[in-house]
């Protein structure tokens, strides 16, 4: 029996997502309708694609072949639609971005009037969405690019079918109440208290790099995604903060704080991240990250 291809698309989905529930999700379609379609694949193919137990569903070898034939299948897809675009005049389509708050400030708001004049072809749709999020978004086909940060100390390269392009690399700065001494080395920070980030973003990953420095766990209080958050408890007296340079430079810091540049905190990266092809992206989308290169090689960063 003929495998229908339509299939290997909730094959991909599980895979993806780890779960039929996740996948299910993922496709805005109910689990039955997920289990069913697997149900068909296999019997089509007459193999399990799946492992089901007790901690949930793994692919099976035959299940990670057809899985490894849906992603070629969508990458070629993509391809194909892509250089039909080529065929167009000019560049035109919509390209729906994911972003953080302050991506989205520095990077992605800036673009928009000179692309707009660049390529009035070119429709934005920006979301605000956490890393997490966007990137399922991203895997999904509901969002063309995200922007993500990252600890450059513990950078990581883009998953298969996905690239990366190097937006900023941005020192990390210290943020201190005005009431304590200023510190001036890193060994002053070791028994000053934190303020603590969103377990797994950027800033608590390049926190925990910190205490492994100076060979010790930071006191660490309260957790914040937003670094507007952060800036409040510093000036509440709630502790210091290590954050981006975007973070603090764009605006004046709360009354109360102060910004201190030290050696030997690192920086962080902002990235952007489309799906790939085996050639280049698509028209729209390679006209965006060209007009996010230019907004970001013309931000003053002080160090």
């Amino acid at each position: 029996m003929a495998t229908d291809p339509r299939r290997l698309g909730f094959l991909l989905a599980v895979h993806r997502a780890g779960g039929v529930l996740a996948a299910a999700d993922l496709l805005h379609v109910t689990a039955s309708a997920v289990s069913q379609q697997i149900a068909r694949l296999e019997e089509e193919e007459g193999f399990a694609v799946l492992d089901r137990g007790p901690r949930g569903v793994t692919l099976t070898p035959a299940g990670r072949v057809l899985a490894e034939a849906a992603e070629r299948i969508e990458a070629e897809l993509l391809e194909a639609r892509q250089a039909v675009a080529n065929l167009g005049e000019g560049v035109s389509g919509t390209v729906a971005i994911g972003a953080f708050q302050s991506a989205i400030r520095a990077v992605v708001a800036p673009l928009l009037g000179p692309l707009a004049e660049l390529h009035p072809g070119v429709t934005i749709d920006v979301r605000e969405r956490e890393p997490a999020e966007a990137l399922r978004m991203l895997r999904a086909g509901d969002l063309d690019m995200v922007l993500l940060e990252r600890d450059v100390d513990v950078d990581a390269p883009a998953p298969r079918g996905a690239h990366d392009v190097p937006l900023i690399d941005e020192p990390w700065l210290l943020v201190v109440p005005t009431s304590i001494p200023t510190p001036e080395r890193l060994d002053d920070l070791m028994d000053l208290q934190w303020i603590g980030a969103e377990p797994d973003t950027a800033a608590d990953r390049a926190l925990r790099r910190l205490g492994r420095t100076l060979g010790t766990t930071l006191t660490v209080r309260h957790s914040y995604f937003d670094f507007d958050t952060a800036l409040a408890l510093v000036a509440a007296g709630q502790g210091i903060a290590m954050l981006p340079a975007l973070a603090v430079r764009r605006s004046e810091p709360p009354e109360g704080t102060d910004v201190v540049a030290m050696p030997g905190l690192g920086t962080r990266r902002i990235v952007v991240r489309h799906r790939s092809t085996r050639h280049e992206p698509g028209p729209a989308v390679r006209a965006v990250v060209d007009a996010m290169v230019e907004v970001a090689r013309d931000l003053e960063l002080i160090t």
